[in-house]
């Protein structure tokens, strides 16, 4: 029983997994979608579901910083559906307002390069969205 956390954007989607006992969020991989014609991974998805033993999927939920809802939140929205149909699994939206800066700027301190930051980006926000979430639930 795990939890997927996802840092859903209109090229990538960066996969996160937790441990077993939901302690922990480890970045799994990046998928490439294309959000312009409908392409979602959720063929991929589909598989890390079923060989994770996934019940339950975080989609990170980027509200704007006044709390309302912009383009990328619904379209948020509009993918957490689909999962949730697809897949028949809880999905929770988890607000993810700056988890990418953050996660630029961990990496900019581990001093890993541009290059290889952009390759990485979206798995390491997934895992701050998904370890949030675990977080508040202990």
């Amino acid at each position: 029983m795990r939890t997927m956390g996802l840092d859903v954007g209109s090229k990538t989607i960066g996969v996160a997994i937790s441990d077993a006992l939901g302690w922990t969020a480890q970045g799994i991989e990046t998928v490439k979608i294309d959000e312009a014609n409908g392409q979602f991974g959720l063929e991929r998805l589909g598989e890390l579901i079923k060989e994770y033993k996934v019940t339950e999927a975080v989609v990170g939920y980027p509200k704007n910083m006044n709390n309302s809802i912009g383009p990328r939140a619904e379209a948020s929205e509009k993918f957490a559906a689909l999962l949730k149909e697809g897949y028949d699994i809880p999905v929770v939206l988890w607000d993810e307002r700056l988890t990418t800066m953050a996660a630029e700027k961990m990496l900019i301190s581990a001093d890993v390069s541009r290059k290889n930051r952009k390759k990485v980006i979206d798995k390491m926000a997934a895992v701050m969205i998904l370890q949030g979430y675990l977080d508040s639930k202990k």
